[in-house]
């Protein structure tokens, strides 16, 4: 079966004779048709985005699986959500085919063996509590099958996403995520549009999700984990902002929390001691909005 992303883009068939500000027109214009392929799925997104929560409420992890640009898509997600929601390293993993060295040298072989992508999924202990979100532009790569059938074989849930349909990683996914962005700028380079539509939606998968587990308080990060200036600052604005004090102040209680802002928020409006706050937070879920009210 024909594979969209695989097919010459007849917008770009003259790509290369054009003067560079028309070729970047071009880029430009087969970019813009990204964000419409995802709207197209964001049904399923948010389908892929409550599973996801409900396995992390229990007890489980996000494990995204990919080969090239998807795998390094996937692990760069991943690594993110520790600064900025405050995520433990271990509850949110990204696997890429050929292991570590691929996320900086090109392992294109390591896409092949559908073997290795089960096995190394087994190697982490998935268990039914866990996510494993498949990522694959081609929308069949044997490694991220090959995961997918170890994803089954436990019980984990399953989500695929995909730039082409029909395609076998939709068919392996419990819930199927297709972004059909057509062909690329240059035929088969699944890093533009393709790699584009993957990074949009795990931005959702993954942002949706810890909205959902509290990790956000109105439009704002309260869970973040302050591990350099840039951060420790940002913690205190946000306090400052949420409680309606000074940030000198607010330094201050994040200081009794171990720069935890949630705990600093719940001292400061309830009056509380930092244990009191926790405990006021624990019995919420980690949810600010349960303890304090909505974000105005």
């Amino acid at each position: 079966m024909t594979m969209q992303t695989e097919q010459p883009n007849p917008n770009t068939r003259q790509i290369d004779q054009l003067p560079t500000l028309d070729a970047l027109r071009l880029i430009n214009a087969e970019d813009a048709r990204v964000a419409a392929a995802v709207e197209a799925a964001l049904p399923e997104i948010a389908q892929a985005v409550d599973a996801i929560a409900e396995r992390l409420r229990a007890g489980g992890r996000l494990i995204y699986v990919g080969a090239g640009t998807s795998g390094r898509l996937g692990v760069l997600d991943a690594v993110e959500c520790v600064p900025t929601f405050g995520t433990p390293p271990e509850l949110v993993q990204g696997l890429i085919a050929g292991g570590l060295p691929a996320l900086t040298e090109a392992a294109e072989g390591a896409e092949d063996d559908r073997q290795a992508g089960h096995d190394e999924l087994v190697a982490l202990d998935v268990s039914p509590n866990d996510a494993v979100v498949g990522i694959a532009a081609s929308g069949r790569t044997p490694y991220v099958l090959g995961a997918l059938d170890a994803a089954r074989e436990v019980g984990a849930l399953r989500v695929g996403i995909a730039c082409n349909t029909p395609a076998p990683l939709l068919d392996a996914a419990e819930i199927g995520i297709a972004a059909v962005v057509g062909p690329e700028v240059i035929a088969g380079s699944t890093r533009l549009k393709a790699g584009t539509a993957q990074k949009l939606i795990l931005n959702m998968i993954s942002t949706a999700t810890m909205i959902r587990l509290g990790k956000v308080y109105g439009n704002r990060m309260v869970d973040v984990k302050v591990t350099n200036q840039k951060l420790a600052g940002r913690a205190r604005r946000l306090v400052a902002e949420i409680a309606g004090i000074d940030e000198v102040e607010a330094g201050r209680l994040l200081g009794q929390t171990g720069n935890r802002v949630k705990p600093a928020v719940v001292m400061a409006l309830l009056g509380l001691s930092a244990a009191e706050a926790q405990a006021r937070l624990d019995a919420a879920q980690g949810v600010l909005a349960e303890v304090i009210g909505p974000a105005e």
